[in-house]
């Protein structure tokens, strides 16, 4: 299994491209997923992956203003997630809970949300580019790729799905737990996450694993006790 990662030696301000993808078409590769996650440093809710397949040796104009999901507007992305969903030769997504998030740790969740994605596309890749990371676990030829996010149309496109699913599901999620504001931070550590923390505690789709929950639910159970 080919296994390797690339640094990052391309400006952050240009468009993705399909070099990569472009090279391992013409070394016979045929379908190649593009793969990222969203949620990863999050307080709170699913970490979510992607993995998107891309007809081979298209120019794909209406993906030229896709970027890193990190650097689009919310409605810019889920305009490009449409697009997304329609250019693209398949689209699978993973989603883990917090609660295994605390059980096996955000790393191993991470790749787990990756293979799940893996597995729900309609068609099995041959090759994988891979945001940073690699997948030993998996016996399919791959490559992690620093920043792959803004280098690779394929993973920047995955980036975008991922986190287009992640926002929706933080929005639901709440609807059930409204007192945290999830629908504006999406789970992650802003002052105003924090501050309803420690004002409410944490609720069941916060990671306790992570220091500031594990923090502010440890001296709210001292509170309690005292």
């Amino acid at each position: 299994m080919a296994q390797s990662k690339i640094k990052n030696t391309k400006p952050a301000s240009e468009p993705p491209t399909l070099a990569e993808e472009n090279e391992l078409s013409s070394q016979g590769y045929r379908l190649i997923a593009g793969i990222d996650e969203a949620g990863r440093g999050a307080l709170a809710g699913p970490v979510v992956a992607a993995a998107v397949i891309l007809p081979q040796f298209a120019d794909f104009p209406r993906l030229q203003s896709v970027r890193d999901s990190k650097e689009i507007s919310p409605a810019k992305r889920a305009f490009l997630f449409s697009l997304i969903e329609e250019e693209a030769t398949a689209i699978g997504t993973g989603i883990i809970a917090p609660q295994t998030i605390d059980s096996i740790g955000i790393l191993n969740a991470t790749r787990l949300a990756m293979c799940q994605a893996i597995e729900q596309l309609a068609c099995s890749p041959d090759f994988l580019l891979i945001d940073y990371l690699t997948l030993s676990q998996l016996p399919i030829a791959q490559k992690g790729i620093v920043k792959g996010d803004k280098l690779c149309l394929s993973i920047a496109c995955a980036s975008i799905i991922a986190k287009v699913t992640r926002d929706q599901i933080m929005v639901e999620l709440d609807k059930l737990y409204p007192a945290y504001g999830m629908a504006q931070h999406k789970g992650y550590g802003t002052k105003h996450h924090l501050s309803c923390l420690h004002q409410q505690g944490p609720s069941p789709i916060h990671r306790y694993s992570f220091a500031p929950v594990r923090e502010i639910n440890a001296s709210s159970k001292q509170f309690t006790h005292d």
